[in-house]
């Protein structure tokens, strides 16, 4: 948004924080770094293409970081067609707990959902195999 709140947060804290909105802050350049943590608070439900935008997201993200997210999730069928979040015209992609788990398997992430709002999405720390350091192929099943 115009004013971003948890960037300052995070930067008093002794962090180094890049921002990026396509709207408030199209810094291209924040999208060429890879990074321990990012965060998309209140964005998903804005994405137009969250196919290309949440993969532009996870690959900049470094092996073992994590991607928070805060968006509010839908419940069930019955609950989304009274919900308040679905009248915001901004609004045009709503995701559920089942949602954040198909992404979390497409990725290979952990994920974790932490509350109604908030989810982490935690990019598996890619580990040399042992016969990658001078062995030419992997070692025998025993």
């Amino acid at each position: 948004g115009p004013g971003p709140t948890l960037s300052v947060m995070l930067e008093e804290a002794g962090h180094q924080v890049a921002l990026f909105d396509p709207i408030y802050h199209p810094n291209s350049k924040a999208l060429e770094v890879q990074y321990d943590f990012i965060t998309a608070t209140e964005v998903f439900e804005h994405l137009h293409n969250p196919q290309r935008d949440l993969e532009r997201l996870w690959n900049c993200l470094g092996s073992g970081g994590w991607l928070g997210v805060m968006t509010k999730r839908a419940q069930d069928l019955e609950a989304f067609s009274k919900w308040h979040y679905i009248q915001d015209p901004t609004h045009v992609g709503f995701w559920s707990d089942n949602t954040f788990q198909w992404i979390a398997g497409h990725w290979g992430a952990q994920l974790e959902l932490i509350d109604p709002d908030v989810a982490f999405f935690r990019k598996q720390t890619e580990t040399p195999m042992p016969w990658s350091a001078g062995h030419a192929s992997p070692p025998p099943i025993a």
